[in-house]
């Protein structure tokens, strides 16, 4: 529902936060956030009124959408009975989202260690595996986000990390397979896989395997563009991990709980990792959590000595209790199958439908609610609608895009050249197609920057 508008409290409320508030990833005077008064579903509208379909989930992690009842009625339940707690104790909220979790993780990770959110789960993930094995290196791919803090924004590919690598973090890098933007000069999906496999053996094999601790992947790249790996790759870096002695982390912050339409990404490859790192989805994100969810030869590497790492908030009993409302509400409501079925018989064939009509759209890739167009100047050639990581002017071209699916009612999760489709994963269908009907409005002005 949508209450009634009220500007002057909508006024206020951006007064205050342009006074006080510090935004992320931004230049403080250049932006301005919008005012918003509540949010419900799929769906959050502001102080004048105006309703969005949000196809961002927050920031891809409200996988069963804002306000859900029975997630608000365990989180005041959990504070009128205990709110805070230490670590160090065993507290039922704690252990019952610990236990959920683990039954749902591929193969053996069975012990969780639980963090505040995704970034300090990578930054704990790594840790892990250098102290595990003893070894400095940590690979990770170009087309990777991993999270903000030190280690993780040097763990990242993207351009975020650039004004914050010191060049000393440990890192290497390598790149994934993408068919769309082959660094292999490959042809198909086949040639991709062959051919990522090999360079990533052969940096493993130039840098020493023996300094090499973890590969590091996001097992569905989110930010980055949401590629989807070829059939073999993942289990073919199982492999190389497993040649060489290397920990295999899987980053399942974006991709885990439902979104890619399975609990975890990594059942849609077959693959287990040694160490998984979530957070997001794990509770829609109603209160900051996150985790490693840990291997048993990994766990035994501490069961006698310490680990060297902890954090005052390590699972939350008012985070957890919502993780273990969230987890309960996916099975009972069945979401995780909805994603799966909405992906494959609405989005996926609507997006390919849009794709056909409108000459900007360069490609359609994803699964369940995790998806992303390309958007080109030039179908041929492949040239993006706006230089990478373009600012300014630069950008126009998809900040008109942005405009055009606003004024539909349609927030849309942006990042550079790309529009990503990534709803709650309970959207229903009447609202999926009320969303790409608003999509295929605005992608008629990208249409407009075409050659």
């Amino acid at each position: 529902m949508t209450p009634q508008p009220n500007p002057q409290v909508g006024a206020a409320v951006k007064a205050a936060d342009r006074a006080h508030v510090f935004h992320s990833w931004s230049a403080q005077e250049l932006i301005d956030p919008p005012a918003i008064a509540g949010a419900e579903g799929a769906c959050f509208w502001d102080y004048d009124g105006n309703r969005y379909l949000d196809f961002t989930s927050g920031l891809v992690y409200t996988n069963i959408g804002y306000q859900h009842p029975k997630v608000v009625a365990a989180i005041q339940e959990q504070a009128a009975t205990m709110t805070t707690f230490a670590p160090a104790f065993a507290v039922e909220a704690r252990s019952e989202a610990a236990r959920l979790i683990a039954e749902r993780t591929p193969g053996d990770l069975d012990k969780i260690f639980f963090t505040n959110a995704g970034a300090d789960a990578v930054e704990h993930a790594t840790r892990m595996a250098r102290l595990h094995t003893g070894r400095p290196k940590v690979l990770a791919a170009y087309r990777g986000y991993h999270g903000g803090t030190h280690q993780a924004i040097n763990l990242t590919g993207d351009p975020r990390r650039w004004a914050s690598d010191t060049g000393t973090a440990g890192v290497v890098r390598f790149w994934a397979p993408f068919l769309y933007r082959s660094r292999f000069y490959a042809e198909t999906e086949q040639q991709e896989c062959e051919r990522a496999l090999q360079h990533l053996e052969d940096t493993i094999v130039f840098e020493g395997p023996q300094t090499v601790a973890a590969i590091i992947l996001e097992t569905v790249p989110g930010t980055a563009g949401i590629m989807v790996p070829p059939p073999g790759y993942l289990a073919g870096v199982r492999e190389l991990c497993d040649k060489y002695g290397i920990v295999f982390i899987l980053d399942e912050v974006m991709a885990g709980f439902g979104r890619t339409g399975e609990w975890f990404a990594a059942d849609l490859f077959d693959v287990t990792p040694d160490l998984l790192t979530f957070a997001k989805g794990v509770n829609s994100g109603y209160v900051p959590l996150g985790g490693v969810a840990i291997s048993g030869k990994i766990a035994e590497t501490f069961a006698r000595r310490p680990y060297p790492g902890g954090l005052t908030y390590s699972g939350h009993p008012l985070a957890c209790a919502a993780a273990v409302a969230t987890i309960n509400v996916m099975a009972e409501e069945g979401i995780v199958e909805h994603a799966a079925n909405l992906g494959a018989q609405v989005i996926g064939p609507g997006l390919r439908e849009l794709a056909e009509r409108h000459p900007s759209v360069g490609e359609v890739r994803g699964v369940g609610m995790f998806w992303a167009l390309e958007l080109v100047k030039n179908r041929e050639t492949r040239e993006p609608l706006v230089p990478y990581n373009a600012t300014g002017e630069a950008n126009a071209p998809m900040a008109a895009f942005g405009a055009a699916a606003k004024k539909r009612g349609l927030w849309p999760f942006i990042n550079m050249n790309r529009t990503h489709v990534v709803p709650a994963c309970n959207i229903t269908e009447a609202e999926a197609k009320e969303g790409l009907a608003a999509l295929d409005a605005a992608l008629s002005v990208a249409d407009e920057h075409t050659a």
